[in-house]
């Protein structure tokens, strides 16, 4: 098996192309462990994707979006990591990293990158000097700021160009769906 990386934003990406990235999110996530739903989807597109591909068959992928977090009394411009996943049967062949150090090469236009860990991907991104946010997080809703407990603890941030706070509280940018 010869796999290559591709890097393209999404409005570069064919329909197939599109629909095999989204077959494989389905596979990653089952719906019995919590799933990958269409406003998933819609948190993974509008941004650049980076995949492992293998003649038609994408194994890995993941995607960066610009995402709006407020710290500090600022708004930060945040490169947000969405969408990582291999495929079940190319687990722990290096492809999830390939495409972490392909999201990650394109940190030099944010101030910050982050992203929010499932249990399973923690030690991924531990291993790759993402830091746990320790303070409390939340989100700017229609309504105001409304905490999320339930995120605390698994978002992660790659510092850049801007001082943080690790034990401060950072809020996310409101879109439908899981907020972080």
């Amino acid at each position: 098996m010869v796999s290559r990386l591709v890097m393209a934003h999404s409005g570069e990406l064919a329909g197939d192309e599109l629909a095999a990235v989204r077959g494989l999110l389905g596979r990653a996530f089952p719906a019995a462990e919590g799933g990958f739903d269409d406003t998933d989807w819609d948190h993974a597109l509008g941004g650049m994707h980076a995949l492992v591909v293998d003649g038609d068959d994408v194994l890995a992928h993941g995607s960066l979006v610009l995402r709006r977090l407020l710290h500090g009394g600022r708004a930060l411009r945040c490169g947000y990591v969405e969408a990582v996943a291999v495929h079940p049967e190319h687990r722990r062949r290096g492809h999830g990293s390939t495409v972490l150090t392909a999201l990650e090469g394109l940190s030099s236009a944010y101030e910050l990158l982050a992203l929010g860990s499932s249990d399973a991907g923690l030690p991924l991104y531990a291993a790759r000097g993402w830091l746990p946010w320790r303070g409390p997080t939340s989100v700017l809703t229609p309504d105001g700021i409304r905490p999320t407990p339930d995120d605390d603890g698994a978002v992660l941030v790659r510092p850049g160009t801007v001082p943080l706070d690790l034990d401060a509280p950072l809020t996310c940018d409101w879109r439908d769906g899981d907020p972080w």
